[in-house]
Parts: structure tokens; C-alpha cells; sequence
């Protein structure tokens, strides 16, 4: 058991998640991922990132032995010192995993008329990011996309807030938006000005729904002139809706229309 507050292992994962984090993660190609639930989302994927080292606590062992076999992973048995030292949150669970950050381009799509694609924009909110990507698994969207300038898909605020749907769902990041219109997908935003209301909105081939800033929305130049817009009414007092809430909307929308 590592008892050490200076062991490497400690270093490593404080590297992944401090304030140099983001350039840490895509030099080692690893994220960090808390909790029983990414641990357990993890350990049961065919196709999400894997564990690459699961570190637990007396506790923390106790709680994923009940939901899954460890024999196939590389575990380190932490106190509960290390790992309140790794840690992120407050009250650490006991459980955190070091995983591989997939690999994966944007020709790996396959297209077959009635894909549904989620791409964000510059957006740079992680608990917006990651509510998004979980409404995209619930609705079953086959893919999340990121725009360059986005938040980092992997990093800790974003992957707690998936809630493990980060391992259902493909992530591509850094995609402009020219290399999704020029997959051939119908591409449509929102826009509080739009003749055209969501209700109205019906898909024609393979669709990305965008989303952009949170302050900003969509920066001009970004083929915005091959985007159709539409809105989302609202007959309430509430002059716009959060960005993650718009997004789920969307969603159920697409979720409800044939395959």
C-alpha cells in the first residue's frame, strides 16, 4: 500500500489534473476519472477509455469488489491520505482510475442516413460539456464533437459531470466545423430569431445539431450561412435557457425521429 504523500504515483496524477492539466493529459494521452461510478463504467466498456491504474482505498476496494472483478486490472492500494492528496473533490470516494485517452479521427464515422451528431462550438463551461454528452447518451446521439477553443472533454470537472456516460458515446475533439460540413451532414442551430421553431425541424439525412458559446453563441465565418436555424418557443417570462438545458431539448427532439 502507498502511504507516501511524496510517491510518484501522487505526482503523476496531480500532474493530469492541476492547473497544467489539460497539456499533462494530451502528452501522457491519460485522464482522471473519480468515483464508483466512471470506475464501474470503465471496468464494464468494450469500447470507452480504459483503465490503464485503479487506485483504491481500503473503502474504495470494498465498494468496486461488490460490483465488479479486479482480477484483469492494475490496482494500487492507496491510504486515504494519498488519496485525499490526489483528489479533486472534497470528500473523496476512495476510487480513482488513470485512464487512456481513446484515440480516435473523424473518418472512423460511417454515415448511413440517419446519424445524429452533437457538435460544440467553443463552448467552455466543463459542467455544460459534460451534461451535454450525458444528454447525449440518454437521447442516443452516435457522437460528440468539439470545436477547436472548447473545453477539454477529459478534463476532471467534464468527466465527473457525464456521470459515466463518458464511456458510452464517442468524443472527437478539435474539429473544426468545415470537417463536419464537409462529411455531408445536415447541419441546423438555434437562434431566438428563426422563422422556423424545433418542432418544425425534420431530419433529412445524417444531422449534427451546434451548439455554440455560451456567451457569444456562434463566431461569424463559422459556415454559418450552411446552418439552418431554428428556435425553441418559449411561452413563459424566461428570456433564454441555459445552454446544457437548450441542448437537451434538441435532443429529445432528434431522439423521436426514425433511425
Amino acid at each position: 500500500m502507498i502511504e507516501s504523500l511524496n510517491s510518484p504515483h501522487v505526482a503523476r496524477v496531480k500532474a493530469l489534473i492541476g492547473s497544467r492539466g489539460v497539456k499533462e493529459r494530451k502528452a501522457a494521452g491519460h485522464f482522471v476519472a473519480e468515483g464508483l461510478q466512471c470506475a464501474r463504467e470503465a471496468l464494464v466498456s468494450t469500447s470507452g477509455p480504459k483503465i490503464e491504474t485503479l487506485y483504491l482505498t481500503i473503502n474504495g476496494r470494498s465498494k468496486v469488489e461488490e460490483v465488479s472483478d479486479l482480477s484483469a486490472v492494475n490496482v494500487v492500494d492507496v491510504s486515504d491520505e494519498v488519496m485525499k492528496e490526489m483528489s479533486e473533490t472534497i470528500t473523496p470516494q476512495g476510487i480513482l482510475a488513470v485512464c487512456t485517452i481513446p484515440q480516435v479521427i473523424l473518418d472512423s464515422i460511417q454515415l448511413n442516413g440517419s446519424r445524429k451528431f452533437i457538435y460544440l462550438s467553443e463552448v467552455q463551461d466543463p459542467g455544460n460539456a459534460g451534461t451535454i454528452l450525458r444528454s447525449a447518451d440518454a437521447f442516443a446521439m452516435d457522437a460528440v464533437i468539439t470545436s477547436p477553443g472548447s473545453v477539454d472533454m477529459y478534463s476532471p470537472k467534464v468527466v465527473r459531470s457525464t456521470a459515466g456516460s463518458l464511456w458510452h458515446i464517442p468524443v472527437f475533439e478539435s474539429v473544426s466545423i468545415a470537417e463536419v460540413l464537409a462529411m455531408g451532414v445536415k447541419a441546423f442551430s438555434l437562434g431566438a430569431g428563426a422563422s422556423k421553431n424545433l418542432s418544425e425541424y425534420q431530419m433529412s439525412g445524417d444531422t449534427v445539431a451546434v451548439f455554440g458559446n455560451e456567451a457569444r453563441g456562434l463566431a461569424t465565418g463559422q459556415n454559418v450561412d450552411l446552418i439552418e436555424v431554428v428556435s425553441i418557443p418559449m411561452p413563459g417570462n424566461a428570456e433564454s435557457l441555459n445552454l446544457s438545458a437548450a441542448a437537451s431539448i434538441v435532443m429529445y427532439h432528434l431522439s423521436n425521429m426514425p433511425r
